[in-house]
């Protein structure tokens, strides 16, 4: 899909590393920031082109290279002592501030944590946006100041992601193995996405000759709490998995209070988006089984 191209990852974590390693191997060259000096030398050993900057000081990214495509898909690190505004929202304005204008397309890696609430019914990209967390409310500012960029607007793509997972993320497992119960009701709907699903959304918003302003990323196949961790539970061979309630004022509880199901059709229709994990059941398999060729 990807030619001989110069592309630039912002945040290059958990998304974007696998990401990096793809259009390595497919010839482009990866410009990937970090904040770490050890991370930049890993990153250099994989032979990508590091850049140590902390994207919440605009000063550290005044050198950020010329480049055809670019991606903002910073996580958000608590240890590091700045809010969620200032990590999605005000880092992406620094980001724009400073991308040279010879970048042709420009990915936002938002959140389904936009919507809120939808009482478990189906949502797509016209639903309004109305965000409960602090998360999906610093999301929604960063993706507001991206459409109403007089440049980048023109050329940027939102891709919200639904919850991602992979190698090394499979929420709850642990307490799964250990019988522990899990902090959250067993109704409501999940919606997740493979990482590599993720990586191929993305080179397909940055490769398509046209794009719809935002898309919902999400594998098409919502699926109830209680069966995906059932799922995990008989993977691992572990017990059957119980639940109890989460305090009233944690994160727990507040992603268990926003039940809406994503409709992904737009991607698919649009970009010819094809997960390579249709459901969670061949992506949960493909990783406890060690196979995720």
């Amino acid at each position: 899909m990807t030619g001989k191209k110069q592309r630039l990852i912002v945040g290059c974590g958990y998304l974007g590393k696998p990401l990096a390693e793809r259009l390595h191997h497919a010839g482009d060259k990866v410009w990937a920031t970090t904040r770490s000096e050890e991370t930049a030398r890993d990153f250099a050993a994989q032979g990508w082109n590091p850049l140590v900057a902390d994207v919440t000081q605009v000063e550290s990214l005044k050198q950020l290279p010329e480049v055809d495509e670019a991606i903002f898909c910073v996580g958000f690190d608590s240890s590091s002592g700045g809010d969620r505004h200032s990590v999605y929202a005000d880092s992406l304005s620094h980001t724009l501030e400073n991308l040279p204008q010879s970048c042709k397309r420009f990915v936002l890696i938002s959140t389904t944590g936009v919507y809120g609430d939808a009482g478990g019914e189906e949502v797509d990209e016209e639903t309004p946006c109305q965000p409960m967390r602090p998360g999906g409310q610093a999301f929604l500012e960063a993706e507001n100041r991206l459409r109403q960029h007089p440049h980048w607007g023109k050329r940027g793509t939102i891709l919200r992601l639904a919850g991602i997972y992979g190698p090394g993320r499979i929420p709850r497992a642990s307490d799964i193995q250990a019988g522990k119960p899990i902090p959250a009701p067993a109704q409501g709907s999940l919606n997740l996405i493979h990482v590599e699903d993720a990586c191929q959304a993305v080179e397909r918003a940055w490769e398509a000759d046209a794009v719809s302003p935002v898309y919902i990323v999400a594998d098409g196949h919502p699926v109830a709490r209680r069966e995906y961790y059932r799922e995990v539970a008989r993977l691992l061979n572990a017990p059957e998995p119980t639940f109890e309630a989460p305090p009233a004022d944690s994160p727990a509880a507040q992603r268990a209070g926003a039940d809406r199901r994503m409709n992904a059709e737009r991607i698919v229709r649009e970009l010819g988006f094809r997960p390579k994990f249709p459901s969670y059941r061949e992506g949960l398999a493909a990783i406890i089984g060690g196979n995720n060729s």
